[in-house]
């Protein structure tokens, strides 16, 4: 689908944390407009200078969506996001991206977020459990999360480490795989390089780079 130039309300804002914003847009024009889960929409401050930032929510409320931002960064998308109250106004073009879920792949799929490239990725899942995974007797066939921390407390008896190194040691085969993976350019690399080396296919790894 081709991006398109969209007008938008902010409805609501929520600050998850001093770091994260969540703000929920009502979409007015077009009046058909929707996404796919996994896609994002950029948004404008001049001419060369614009902010992208991926759908937390997932596509089943037709007109509506919800972004989560890293306002940490502190630059113009930031400051902008910051500022916003309910009832502006909201320009924007989207959706774009090829970060979506496949649902002809009959293939195991795991997915890999990195720090705010969880959204994308919540996306996808919400959209899969709301829906059914395709299979309607079964919405969360085999699922399981496992968080995964770099510098976890003394109390932590979870995973630990660096993404790619929870991939190395918690892939144990690589037969009928597919992975996604979402984040920074060099966990992107080093989780493929791991999957690669275990004998997966380059082109089975999917990937949506933040920074």
């Amino acid at each position: 689908m081709k991006p398109r130039e969209c007008r938008a309300s902010v409805t609501a804002l929520r600050a998850l944390t001093p770091e994260i914003i969540e703000v929920d847009l009502e979409v007015i024009e077009p009046a058909d407009w929707s996404f796919e889960a996994g896609q994002w929409i950029s948004v404008p401050f001049g001419p060369k200078n614009v902010r992208a930032w991926s759908m937390v929510s997932s596509p089943t409320r037709k007109g509506v969506l919800t972004l989560s931002i890293d306002v940490a960064p502190g630059g113009i998308g930031s400051q902008w996001v910051r500022g916003l109250q309910p009832g502006d106004a909201v320009r924007f073009k989207g959706p774009t991206g090829g970060f979506v879920f496949n649902r002809a792949d009959t293939r195991r799929a795991v997915f890999v977020a990195e720090e705010i490239g969880i959204v994308p990725v919540r996306s996808i899942l919400s959209h899969l459990y709301e829906t059914g995974y395709g299979r309607p007797t079964a919405r969360y066939p085999g699922f399981s999360y496992l968080p995964v921390l770099r510098e976890p407390p003394a109390t932590w008896r979870g995973e630990k480490g660096e993404p790619a190194e929870a991939v190395e040691r918690l892939v144990y085969g690589i037969d009928r795989l597919i992975v996604y993976v979402c984040g920074g350019g060099e966990t992107i690399n080093r989780v493929r390089d791991v999957l690669v080396t275990k004998g997966m296919d380059r082109k089975s790894v999917k990937w949506e780079k933040f920074w």
